[in-house]
């Protein structure tokens, strides 16, 4: 995994948050007849697309924290109805959770190299901390 984008996970307090949202959304287009992909819209479209799908995954920022990603399975471009363009985020809908790293507010999207990307939790690593205690501990850099 060389390249990887990064998102600030707006209205979302947490990864159960995130999940019952996706879920909802999969569950939302099957409803209209729609494909049950889960897919996130932009508005600026990435250069470096053939990176990004090597691989890659969206690493989402909550309450000020990386905290989960979502591998990237497809990059797409396309025009609105009043033809502005945006790019549909294609992702995996499963969530892996993260080592939490504190992160800034930014707006839109930006580029994580691996080398500064979060590492994923070990199954049940750290996940039973309460969601404050987490959030300190990474401010701290303890965790």
């Amino acid at each position: 995994m060389g390249l990887n984008l990064i998102k600030l996970c707006v209205g979302c307090d947490s990864i159960d948050d995130l999940a019952e949202w996706i879920d909802y959304r999969v569950a939302e287009a099957r409803r209209a007849g729609r494909s049950p992909e889960h897919h996130h819209v932009t508005r600026m479209v990435p250069k470096r697309i053939d990176d990004l799908l090597a691989g890659g995954s969206l690493y989402w920022v909550i309450k000020g924290t990386v905290q989960v990603r979502q591998r990237l399975t497809d990059i797409q471009p396309f025009r609105d109805a009043e033809g502005i363009g945006r790019c549909r985020l294609m992702l995996e809908p499963k969530l892996v959770a993260t080592e939490w790293q504190p992160r800034r507010p930014f707006q839109g999207w930006r580029y994580l190299e691996a080398k500064d990307a979060p590492a994923d939790l070990k199954q049940g690593k750290g996940q039973s901390l309460p969601p404050e205690l987490a959030a300190e501990l990474a401010e701290l850099g303890v965790r």
